[in-house]
């Protein structure tokens, strides 16, 4: 198997001297820093390169600069999906956005992580599980979500919060690590169903 592979079938992989992966995550940052730097009135120029970096796209989306990634191909939005500015995506393995996503500024979605034993560590290995965000889905300020968790539909993740389990479908959850609060009650979901954006 290849390194790419190994990486994409949550294997551990080299991350640090594997040519073709290399390759591939200079590609993807000479296309954030493309973005990063484009003026903002040239919102066209900048979905453009978002489609070019992005493994799947649909008809609306808004990323404001600045925004990072590792490969971009592994990062799959759906429709009316919104992030903030400072946005980070370590996406060696897939992370998967639901519609009507809204990310609040400096976030980070990281399915990067190392082995504990230093030898493996030091040699540049790690292992990557993908990450997947429901629909309708509100991720505060400030919040990490660390590899292989899953936020289910219509959950709402509150600031600074370091997301080390998965969470249910239509709750609220805080904290470090982030625990859900309370379930979101049927009449809250009603109302937000009525409303078309955050």
């Amino acid at each position: 198997m290849t390194e790419k592979e190994k990486m994409l079938n949550q294997m551990i992989y080299d991350a640090n001297y594997d040519k073709e992966l290399i390759a591939e995550r200079q590609k993807a940052k000479s296309l954030c820093y493309e973005f990063n730097h484009l003026h903002p009135a040239k919102e066209d120029e900048q979905r453009d390169i978002m489609k070019r970096l992005l493994g799947h796209t649909k008809g609306s989306f808004n990323i404001m600069a600045p925004f990072l990634c590792d490969y971009g191909y592994n990062i799959e939005i759906g429709e009316n999906f919104f992030a903030n500015h400072n946005t980070v995506i370590l996406d060696c393995a897939k992370v998967t956005f639901g519609d009507n996503v809204f990310i609040a500024p400096n976030c980070g979605f990281y399915t990067a992580g190392h082995p504990l034993d230093i030898k493996r560590r030091n040699q540049g290995l790690e292992y990557a599980y993908p990450i997947t965000i429901g629909n309708n889905v509100w991720i505060g300020a400030g919040v990490h979500v660390m590899p292989g968790v899953t936020i289910g539909d219509g959950a709402v993740i509150g600031g600074g919060s370091i997301v080390v389990k998965d969470i249910p479908a239509n709750c609220v959850a805080v904290g470090n690590p982030c625990k859900v609060i309370r379930k979101i009650n049927q009449e809250e979901i009603s109302l937000s169903s009525k409303e078309k954006s955050f």
